[in-house]
């Protein structure tokens, strides 16, 4: 038996975001703050061109161990599932457009920072629910979830926490247009005749 490197677009975004931190932590550097952070409405350089890369970058950055491991739990359990159902190609733009759209509604609505990868864990969540999707269908899997998925956000967003629910909501929103409307990477499910 050997290691194989299946999900190359998961595995790599993992290791780079426990590199970042690692790195962070063991010598003070402050780069994720400087360069996986956005910032919040008000506060972005809209002349900076740095400030354009972390729209994207600020899924790598995380607080802490807790949160990476929060994040990570969810995408290494679904990537590898939706790497090899969409490709990896697909995936990692899925992930670019989910990172670019909750940077800049952070970036334009709330004025706090922004950084971590919950809003690709829960765009994933959403995402994994059409795995088995036929033409024409909704995926009761997928109401279900998305009713959970609210309902535990909007309770949430109720408290007090330094989690930012915004970026759930747009990366499950996010997974829920790509479930609908990226069709083409799906595999084909097999019927049981009997």
């Amino acid at each position: 038996m050997r290691l194989r490197y299946n999900a190359p677009v998961t595995l790599s975004f993992a290791l780079l975001a426990s590199a970042l931190l690692g790195i962070d932590s063991l010598f003070g550097t402050h780069i994720i703050l400087h360069w996986f952070t956005v910032p919040g409405a008000g506060q972005f350089d809209w002349g900076n061109p740095a400030g354009y890369f972390r729209l994207f970058s600020h899924a790598l950055g995380h607080a802490s161990w807790a949160h990476l491991i929060g994040n990570f739990s969810f995408i290494l359990l679904l990537g590898p599932i939706l790497e090899e159902k969409y490709g990896s190609l697909p995936l990692l733009a899925m992930m670019f457009a989910t990172a670019l759209v909750t940077g800049l509604i952070n970036v334009l609505f709330f004025p706090t920072g922004l950084l971590g990868a919950s809003g690709v864990a829960f765009m994933m969540i959403l995402l994994i629910s059409f795995t088995n999707i036929k033409s024409g269908e909704i995926p009761l899997t997928f109401i279900l979830v998305l009713v959970v998925y609210l309902v535990q956000q909007v309770v949430a967003s109720v408290g007090s926490s330094n989690i930012s629910e915004m970026a759930h909501i747009i990366g499950g929103l996010c997974g829920s247009v790509f479930g609908f409307v990226l069709p083409e990477g799906r595999t084909k499910t097999k019927q049981i005749s009997g």
